[in-house]
């Protein structure tokens, strides 16, 4: 995806075994498939054995990243630090620490990105970031701090030659004032120095084409990559889609609500659900998706290797 264009388009791989949880016999990778994924700092020690089972779980796919989030307010940042420069160590795979607005005087978030770039670390995930209230809570920038990620983008390139993620939305930032203004905030990102940008979680496939088509109009010529959420928990998925302005089809609504409590057949309709998005994105051309794994990895696995992408030690179950 570090190709000038948005280099979406590659040829439609043949119709994948839907068959969630059995061993498949293919080996080696997808062609022109790629996928990144989305880890957050545990929040209690006995997390952490867990989190690093899922790291390693994933990182055995040979993603083109993995990247660690940085808590509302800057609330994670020495933990995001920490974990990012040992993801990198530990499990041989290229690691992207989230960096915010949030919190800091300009001074500061630059001698925090210089001693990731000293560090070996080159990659960042630039957001404006939420205040420690949340992202209902108002929004201030400092006054000596980077006012909004387009700012921050423009001081990270200034300073290293850093691989850059930016946010993008397709149903619209829920603060943006409009769809308009938000494209807009979007290219300025984009023409600052972002190398990619990585959408808010969607559940509406024809929602990320109209945007794609969007984004072209506007002069966007970075790669826009798909953000995919599994959902392994529906009452908080709803709770998270309320927060962020993303729609959750009526008809996905009823299908998890007739489940009622039978986790196995949530966690198949969870795993459906992904497969099928990922499925009619990559027909659109889409060569590279990025899981929410919320410190998970089985779901974001299987989905991996029912698209192609396998381990190239071993099949899964």
């Amino acid at each position: 995806m570090n190709m000038p264009g948005r280099n979406m388009i590659g040829e439609q791989p043949p119709h994948p075994s839907r068959n969630a949880g059995t061993r498949t016999e293919r080996s080696g990778r997808a062609p022109n498939l790629a996928v990144s994924f989305e880890f957050f700092p545990p929040r209690q020690a006995e997390a952490v054995p867990a989190f690093w089972e899922a790291a390693a779980d994933l990182a055995a796919l040979s993603p083109r990243f993995v990247s660690v989030t940085y808590g509302a307010g800057g609330s994670t940042r020495d933990q995001t630090r920490d974990l990012v420069r040992e993801i990198q160590a530990r499990c041989s795979v290229p690691a992207a620490a989230h960096l915010t607005c949030v919190g800091g005087a300009r001074a500061e978030i630059d001698a925090i990105a210089d001693a990731y770039w000293q560090a070996g670390i080159h990659r960042i995930v630039a957001l404006r970031g939420d205040p420690a209230g949340g992202i209902g809570a108002g929004y201030q920038p400092l006054a000596d701090g980077y006012a909004y990620a387009d700012s921050l983008v423009e001081g990270l390139a200034r300073l290293h030659p850093f691989d850059i993620s930016v946010a993008a939305y397709p149903e619209t930032h829920p603060q943006a004032a409009d769809s308009q203004a938000d494209l807009d905030h979007l290219k300025r990102k984009v023409d600052a120095g972002a190398t990619r940008a990585i959408t808010q979680f969607f559940f509406d496939t024809d929602c990320f084409k109209r945007f794609l088509d969007r984004t072209a109009r506007a002069g966007i010529n970075v790669p826009i990559v798909p953000g995919i959420l599994p959902i392994r928990n529906f009452a908080k998925v709803l709770a998270m889609a309320d927060g962020c302005g993303t729609h959750i089809p009526a008809e996905l609504r009823a299908r998890f609500d007739a489940l009622g409590e039978d986790a196995e057949g949530r966690r198949q309709l969870a795993f459906e659900t992904a497969l099928k998005q990922c499925e009619a994105l990559r027909r659109t051309g889409v060569d590279h998706f990025h899981f929410y794994t919320l410190n998970q990895a089985d779901l974001a696995r299987d989905i991996c290797a029912e698209l192609g992408l396998v381990s190239p030690l071993e099949g899964y179950r």
